[in-house]
Protein backbone atom coordinates (compact mmCIF):
# COMPACT_ATOMS: atom_id res chain seq x y z
CA UNK A 1 0.00 0.00 0.00
CA UNK A 2 1.29 3.70 -1.08
CA UNK A 3 2.53 5.49 2.51
CA UNK A 4 0.84 8.67 3.09
CA UNK A 5 3.48 11.59 2.44
CA UNK A 6 4.92 14.44 4.25
CA UNK A 7 7.55 16.82 4.25
CA UNK A 8 8.08 15.81 1.00
CA UNK A 9 10.92 17.62 -1.38
CA UNK A 10 9.36 20.50 -3.94
CA UNK A 11 10.88 18.75 -6.66
CA UNK A 12 9.04 15.33 -5.90
CA UNK A 13 5.35 17.40 -5.21
CA UNK A 14 4.36 16.64 -8.98
CA UNK A 15 4.85 13.58 -8.78
CA UNK A 16 3.50 12.72 -5.41
CA UNK A 17 0.39 14.45 -6.13
CA UNK A 18 -0.45 12.21 -9.27
CA UNK A 19 0.12 8.79 -7.21
CA UNK A 20 -1.35 10.56 -4.10
CA UNK A 21 -4.54 11.17 -6.48
CA UNK A 22 -4.32 7.53 -7.95
CA UNK A 23 -4.30 5.90 -4.60
CA UNK A 24 -7.35 7.99 -3.09
CA UNK A 25 -9.46 6.80 -6.39
CA UNK A 26 -8.25 3.07 -5.61
CA UNK A 27 -8.76 3.15 -1.92
CA UNK A 28 -12.59 4.62 -2.56
CA UNK A 29 -13.85 2.55 -4.70
CA UNK A 30 -12.37 -0.52 -2.39
CA UNK A 31 -14.07 0.94 0.34
CA UNK A 32 -17.35 1.82 -1.49
CA UNK A 33 -17.65 -1.75 -3.34
CA UNK A 34 -16.97 -3.97 -0.29
CA UNK A 35 -19.79 -1.98 1.91
CA UNK A 36 -17.27 -1.11 4.69
CA UNK A 37 -19.54 0.82 6.11
CA UNK A 38 -23.66 0.59 4.96
CA UNK A 39 -26.31 2.47 6.57
CA UNK A 40 -29.64 1.21 7.22
CA UNK A 41 -31.44 2.79 4.54
CA UNK A 42 -29.26 1.95 1.66
CA UNK A 43 -27.43 5.61 1.67
CA UNK A 44 -24.70 5.93 0.28
CA UNK A 45 -21.80 5.01 2.29
CA UNK A 46 -20.28 8.81 1.49
CA UNK A 47 -24.14 9.65 3.16
CA UNK A 48 -23.24 7.60 6.59
CA UNK A 49 -22.33 9.44 9.65
CA UNK A 50 -18.95 7.90 10.98
CA UNK A 51 -17.83 8.61 14.14
CA UNK A 52 -14.27 7.90 15.62
CA UNK A 53 -13.26 8.87 19.29
CA UNK A 54 -9.36 7.99 19.22
CA UNK A 55 -8.93 7.26 23.25
CA UNK A 56 -5.33 7.41 24.17
CA UNK A 57 -2.27 8.77 25.42
CA UNK A 58 0.05 11.52 24.44
CA UNK A 59 0.78 9.09 21.42
CA UNK A 60 -3.31 9.34 20.31
CA UNK A 61 -2.63 13.47 20.92
CA UNK A 62 -0.02 13.49 18.47
CA UNK A 63 2.77 15.28 21.03
CA UNK A 64 5.57 16.47 19.33
CA UNK A 65 4.27 16.96 16.10
CA UNK A 66 4.20 20.28 14.58
CA UNK A 67 1.61 19.94 12.16
CA UNK A 68 -0.81 18.87 14.86
CA UNK A 69 -1.87 15.99 13.31
CA UNK A 70 -0.45 12.91 14.83
CA UNK A 71 -1.19 10.02 13.22
CA UNK A 72 -4.64 9.71 13.92
CA UNK A 73 -5.57 13.13 12.24
CA UNK A 74 -3.37 11.98 9.28
CA UNK A 75 -5.86 8.71 8.88
CA UNK A 76 -8.75 10.67 9.28
CA UNK A 77 -7.37 13.45 6.79
CA UNK A 78 -6.56 10.77 4.43
CA UNK A 79 -10.38 9.44 4.67
CA UNK A 80 -11.51 12.96 3.87
CA UNK A 81 -9.66 13.04 0.65
CA UNK A 82 -11.28 10.35 -0.65
CA UNK A 83 -14.77 11.38 0.78
CA UNK A 84 -14.68 8.60 3.66
CA UNK A 85 -17.25 10.65 6.17
CA UNK A 86 -15.35 10.57 9.25
CA UNK A 87 -15.83 12.87 12.27
CA UNK A 88 -12.70 12.47 14.54
CA UNK A 89 -12.45 12.95 18.17
CA UNK A 90 -8.69 12.90 19.62
CA UNK A 91 -9.60 12.04 22.90
CA UNK A 92 -5.03 11.80 23.57
CA UNK A 93 -4.49 12.93 26.85
CA UNK A 94 -1.00 13.21 28.08
CA UNK A 95 0.88 11.27 30.77
CA UNK A 96 -2.28 8.94 30.90
CA UNK A 97 -2.04 5.23 31.59
CA UNK A 98 -4.65 2.67 31.01
CA UNK A 99 -6.22 2.96 34.25
CA UNK A 100 -6.91 6.51 33.91
CA UNK A 101 -8.56 5.38 30.33
CA UNK A 102 -10.40 3.01 32.16
CA UNK A 103 -12.18 5.74 34.40
CA UNK A 104 -12.97 7.99 31.32
CA UNK A 105 -13.67 6.28 28.10
CA UNK A 106 -16.96 5.35 28.28
CA UNK A 107 -18.22 8.93 29.28
CA UNK A 108 -16.44 10.25 27.00
CA UNK A 109 -17.52 8.45 23.99
CA UNK A 110 -20.78 7.78 25.45
CA UNK A 111 -21.48 11.93 24.72
CA UNK A 112 -20.03 11.70 21.08
CA UNK A 113 -21.36 8.72 19.75
CA UNK A 114 -24.90 8.59 20.06
CA UNK A 115 -26.97 5.11 18.95
CA UNK A 116 -27.93 7.14 15.59
CA UNK A 117 -24.51 7.43 14.06
CA UNK A 118 -21.67 4.70 12.96
CA UNK A 119 -19.78 4.98 16.12
CA UNK A 120 -16.48 3.67 16.38
CA UNK A 121 -13.26 3.61 19.09
CA UNK A 122 -9.42 3.33 18.50
CA UNK A 123 -7.95 2.42 21.77
CA UNK A 124 -4.11 3.18 22.28
CA UNK A 125 -1.96 3.25 25.10
CA UNK A 126 0.77 1.18 27.57
CA UNK A 127 3.51 3.42 27.03
CA UNK A 128 2.89 5.44 30.66
CA UNK A 129 2.25 1.98 32.35
CA UNK A 130 5.98 1.41 31.68
CA UNK A 131 7.12 4.57 33.24
CA UNK A 132 8.89 4.13 36.56
CA UNK A 133 7.95 6.04 39.44
CA UNK A 134 8.97 5.97 42.76
CA UNK A 135 10.70 2.85 42.17
CA UNK A 136 8.03 0.61 40.15
CA UNK A 137 6.08 1.16 36.99
CA UNK A 138 3.64 3.38 36.96
CA UNK A 139 0.89 -0.06 36.34
CA UNK A 140 1.60 -3.24 36.54
CA UNK A 141 1.59 -5.63 33.09
CA UNK A 142 -1.60 -7.30 35.16
CA UNK A 143 -3.53 -4.22 35.94
CA UNK A 144 -2.90 -3.10 32.68
CA UNK A 145 -3.85 -5.91 30.87
CA UNK A 146 -7.30 -6.15 33.44
CA UNK A 147 -7.71 -2.49 32.12
CA UNK A 148 -7.72 -3.20 28.45
CA UNK A 149 -9.70 -6.03 29.07
CA UNK A 150 -12.15 -3.85 30.85
CA UNK A 151 -12.50 -1.18 28.36
CA UNK A 152 -12.56 -3.56 25.41
CA UNK A 153 -15.59 -5.95 26.91
CA UNK A 154 -17.41 -2.98 27.64
CA UNK A 155 -16.68 -0.89 23.92
CA UNK A 156 -18.37 -4.17 21.96
CA UNK A 157 -21.01 -1.65 21.31
CA UNK A 158 -19.07 0.32 18.77
CA UNK A 159 -17.26 -0.78 16.39
CA UNK A 160 -13.07 -1.04 18.54
CA UNK A 161 -10.27 -1.21 16.97
CA UNK A 162 -6.68 -1.41 18.91
CA UNK A 163 -3.56 0.35 18.31
CA UNK A 164 -0.56 -1.07 20.43
CA UNK A 165 2.26 1.35 22.07
CA UNK A 166 5.01 2.69 20.04
CA UNK A 167 8.83 2.37 21.36
CA UNK A 168 10.40 5.15 23.05
CA UNK A 169 14.33 5.90 23.47
CA UNK A 170 15.03 3.81 26.14
CA UNK A 171 16.38 0.30 25.55
CA UNK A 172 14.75 -1.14 28.84
CA UNK A 173 11.50 0.70 28.68
CA UNK A 174 10.99 -0.43 25.35
CA UNK A 175 11.21 -4.01 26.82
CA UNK A 176 8.06 -3.31 29.02
CA UNK A 177 6.36 -2.13 26.44
CA UNK A 178 6.88 -4.69 23.56
CA UNK A 179 5.83 -7.04 26.26
CA UNK A 180 2.93 -4.94 27.05
CA UNK A 181 1.97 -4.59 23.06
CA UNK A 182 1.87 -8.92 23.09
CA UNK A 183 -0.09 -8.68 26.33
CA UNK A 184 -2.27 -6.10 24.70
CA UNK A 185 -2.40 -8.42 21.00
CA UNK A 186 -3.69 -11.33 23.49
CA UNK A 187 -6.39 -9.87 25.07
CA UNK A 188 -7.70 -7.72 22.02
CA UNK A 189 -8.12 -11.75 20.22
CA UNK A 190 -9.67 -13.14 23.04
CA UNK A 191 -12.53 -10.18 22.80
CA UNK A 192 -12.45 -10.30 19.10
CA UNK A 193 -10.77 -6.97 18.41
CA UNK A 194 -8.70 -6.40 15.70
CA UNK A 195 -5.55 -5.16 16.92
CA UNK A 196 -2.58 -3.31 14.90
CA UNK A 197 0.84 -3.73 16.16
CA UNK A 198 3.00 -0.32 15.75
CA UNK A 199 6.15 -1.41 18.24
CA UNK A 200 7.80 -3.85 16.16
CA UNK A 201 8.11 -2.18 12.83
CA UNK A 202 9.01 1.17 15.03
CA UNK A 203 11.66 -0.24 16.90
CA UNK A 204 13.52 -1.65 13.96
CA UNK A 205 13.26 2.09 12.39
CA UNK A 206 16.64 4.02 12.55
CA UNK A 207 15.21 7.15 11.11
CA UNK A 208 12.68 7.26 13.56
CA UNK A 209 14.59 6.33 16.70
CA UNK A 210 16.59 9.68 15.87
CA UNK A 211 13.41 11.75 15.44
CA UNK A 212 12.43 10.60 19.17
CA UNK A 213 15.68 10.65 20.27
CA UNK A 214 16.58 14.36 19.13
CA UNK A 215 13.42 15.49 20.21
CA UNK A 216 12.24 14.76 23.97
CA UNK A 217 13.35 10.68 23.75
CA UNK A 218 9.73 9.52 24.08
CA UNK A 219 7.62 11.28 20.83
CA UNK A 220 8.50 11.64 17.53
CA UNK A 221 7.47 14.54 15.15
CA UNK A 222 5.72 14.79 12.05
CA UNK A 223 7.92 12.55 10.07
CA UNK A 224 7.53 9.60 13.37
CA UNK A 225 3.63 10.43 13.18
CA UNK A 226 3.63 9.66 9.83
CA UNK A 227 5.37 6.49 9.75
CA UNK A 228 2.53 5.32 12.31
CA UNK A 229 0.09 6.16 10.04
CA UNK A 230 1.89 4.37 7.28
CA UNK A 231 1.90 1.38 9.47
CA UNK A 232 -1.91 1.58 10.24
CA UNK A 233 -3.31 2.25 6.95
CA UNK A 234 -1.29 -0.44 5.77
CA UNK A 235 -3.08 -3.43 7.87
CA UNK A 236 -5.57 -5.55 6.87
CA UNK A 237 -7.22 -4.59 10.27
CA UNK A 238 -8.24 -1.08 9.34
CA UNK A 239 -11.34 0.03 8.73
CA UNK A 240 -10.42 1.99 5.27
CA UNK A 241 -7.78 -0.31 4.14
CA UNK A 242 -7.06 -1.32 0.41
CA UNK A 243 -5.00 -3.91 -1.03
Amino acid sequence: MRKLSCDLPRSARSRETFRRSTRIGIICRNFLSNNIVRAQDHKSAMDTDIRICFVGDSFVNGTGDETALGWAGRLCAFAHACNIPVTYYNLGIRRNTSKDILHRWETECSLRLPASCDGRVVLSCGVNDTVIENGSVRVSSEESRANVRNILRNAQKYKVLMIGPPPVGEDVQNERIMTLSQIYAAEAKIHGVPYIDIFSPLASDVAYKREVSSNDGSHPRSFGYTKMANIISSSSNWWFYAP
